[in-house]
């Protein structure tokens, strides 16, 4: 059995190639909100998640979840779409 080796990307990368990200609240269905579809389809979105450890990673575009929180950037991610974002440094994130 061959294990799938799942290809990660640091976060601190991400920043220095796509500018500090700022968080996004979502205040209204998300197929509703047009700011939210404009960056989906620019790829400046990232979703953050908890793993079945805790801690958080991310994935560019848009995945829908209770506990998921959201980041926009002002460049586009999409060298980033196939990776697993690690190291997520809350530090790093304009409010």
């Amino acid at each position: 059995m061959k294990l799938l080796k799942i290809k990660t990307a640091r976060f601190s990368q991400i920043i220095e190639n796509c500018g500090k990200p700022q968080v996004y609240t979502l205040w209204q269905k998300p197929s509703a909100d047009r700011h939210l579809q404009s960056q989906i389809k620019r790829t400046r979105l990232m979703t953050i998640l908890k793993s079945e450890s805790g801690t958080d990673f991310g994935i560019v575009g848009f995945k829908e979840s209770k506990e998921a929180r959201y980041l926009i950037f002002s460049k586009s991610l999409k060298r980033f779409a196939e990776k697993r974002i690690i190291g997520i440094h809350w530090a790093l994130v304009r409010e």
